[in-house]
């Protein structure tokens, strides 16, 4: 009995590990495609890198697409 417990944590911390990695993928997907950054897209959807390489993403280019925004009311 005592085989049973140790796959039961390993399966519980794969699941967290896989929706962790999904929620970071899925965000990082969707800004990458708004950006129209199609290498950054391709490789985050292909490599699983446990949400590292899309935080990576996410953190190097958030500056990038708050300066982009058009500013709605302003005469250019």
């Amino acid at each position: 009995m005592c085989l049973i417990e140790p796959n039961a944590f390993l399966i519980s911390i794969l699941i967290i590990l896989a929706i962790w990695d999904v929620i970071w993928k899925l965000i990082a997907l969707w800004k990458s495609a708004r950006n129209n950054q199609f290498g950054w897209f391709i490789c985050i959807a292909i490599f699983n890198t446990v949400g590292i390489l899309p935080i990576i993403y996410i953190l190097t280019h958030r500056n990038k697409t708050e300066t982009e925004q058009p500013k709605v009311g302003t005469d250019a």
